[in-house]
């Protein structure tokens, strides 16, 4: 009997054909719970670490004195936490999917230097 209905199925799968798409040879697609990738608009970024303390998944490392801010893209879950932590709204979360990659992908953005103000 078992036997039977996996038969029955190998077949319907056969005829189908696959149930998953040619990513990324065909694009995936793009609904409004999408999880794409983390972003940063690190000119409006004050380098708080926020977004580090509320990672679930501690992907995100930011260091003030350099003014750099590094993010794990193996790490990061795409939950969303440091972009509502985000005091600044510098963090977005885009609808679109990176390249596929075989290692551990770091993205390090270096921050302006901060503007001084010089007494007349």
């Amino acid at each position: 009997m078992k036997v039977g209905v996996m038969a029955l199925n190998v077949l319907k799968n056969l005829i189908k054909g696959p149930a998953t798409i040619r990513y990324p040879y065909q694009p995936a697609k793009v609904t409004p719970v999408t999880r794409g990738h983390l972003v940063i608009n690190i000119e409006n970024c004050i380098f708080c670490g926020l977004c580090r303390m509320h990672c679930p998944a501690d992907a995100i490392e930011v260091n003030k004195q350099e003014r750099t801010w590094q993010l794990n893209q193996f790490q990061c879950i795409i939950c969303g936490n440091c972009v509502s932590y985000c005091p600044k709204d510098c963090l977005s979360i885009k609808q679109t999917y990176l390249p596929p990659s075989a290692s551990a992908t770091y993205v390090t953005i270096t921050g302006p230097e901060p503007e001084t103000k010089e007494n007349p």
